[in-house]
């Protein structure tokens, strides 16, 4: 199976084909238009097996799939304490496994933006995870950890771990959280502010027979959006 995860930084309609080459079987999109109210034909007629969540039809999370694969929307609960988190998208795929799309927010939160909303996630749907496949745009990394805080990214990473989910980029290049030397996002297209913030996370499953893991060079995809796509195929 092969997987995309991409924040495209809007206008997805103008980007998808640049992904086709690659011939994913799913495409995790982040930043991308709905396809119902994008008024693109070509666009509508590619996105034609995926699902999509947004506050704005031109903002939100879209998963999709060829049409040979089958996609369902799993109803976990995205509400913690009476709040609600975003964005969290999870699907099953082929009745095979469970994927949870990721693009996680700030969500007008004084104390549990970003990471912090991922961790609340996690609490109310910890009984769900079973070895899934969590993958997307977690605008986090160790770096930014506090120490005052019992929900920092790398409390996040251990708490997968107790579940046997761990990121297939750090254990297949054997570096730390926070010491990665491949970055993920250009900040504001500045390759002077590179950072490593978008991840597969995946249970013993995903992390054995990984075929290919490549995240997208700058000279190739910096014109597009200020994120890099990583690439994951597993047999």
């Amino acid at each position: 199976m092969k997987i995309v995860t991409w924040n495209c930084n809007g206008a997805f309609r103008k980007k998808f084909d640049c992904l086709l080459h690659y011939q994913a079987d799913i495409y995790i999109i982040q930043e991308c238009e709905n396809p119902l109210e994008a008024k693109h034909s070509k666009y509508l007629a590619w996105a034609n097996n995926y699902l999509w969540i947004g506050d704005t039809k031109n903002k939100g999370l879209g998963v999709f799939a060829n049409p040979e694969t089958k996609l369902e929307e799993l109803n976990w609960t995205n509400n913690f304490n009476n709040h609600s988190v975003k964005y969290f998208l999870p699907c099953k795929i082929n009745n095979d496994f469970d994927l949870l799309a990721v693009w996680t927010h700030r969500n007008n939160s004084p104390n549990f933006g970003y990471i912090g909303q991922l961790w609340k996630y996690l609490q109310v749907n910890k009984n769900k995870l079973n070895g899934a496949l969590i993958a997307g745009d977690f605008n986090s990394n160790a770096i930014w950890d506090e120490w005052d805080r019992w929900w920092n990214h790398s409390d996040v990473v251990n708490e997968l771990k107790e579940f046997g989910i761990e990121s297939i980029y750090h254990k297949l290049t054997g570096e730390q959280h926070g010491k990665e030397s491949n970055p993920t996002l250009y900040f504001q297209k500045n390759l002077s502010r590179p950072y490593h913030i978008d991840y597969i996370f995946g249970g013993s499953k995903f992390t054995g027979g990984i075929k290919k893991f490549e995240i997208g060079q700058a000279d190739d995809w910096l014109k597009l959006s200020d994120h890099m796509p990583l690439f994951y195929e597993t047999d």
